[in-house]
């Protein structure tokens, strides 16, 4: 008997379905991976401004204009 699978087709769909189903654990599984792991380009920025002016690069006006054009 076969259930139903008589076409010939069905397993090129069930294998679509199979490749979506792991591509989506993947992606779900990178995308959380970067989001708990990786910092934001805007984080390093700041960072990179906390830098200048901790060792005197940039005056504190310098620095609270440039943090507030960063953060938008």
């Amino acid at each position: 008997m076969m259930w139903g699978y008589a076409d010939g087709w069905s397993w090129l769909w069930m294998t679509a379905m199979m490749v979506l189903f792991w591509g989506g654990i993947i992606a779900l599984a990178v995308f959380a991976f970067r989001s708990f792991t990786g910092s934001k380009s805007n984080d390093q920025a700041l960072d990179v401004l906390r830098r200048r002016f901790a060792s005197g690069e940039i005056t504190q006006d310098e620095f609270e204009k440039t943090r507030k054009a960063l953060q938008g």
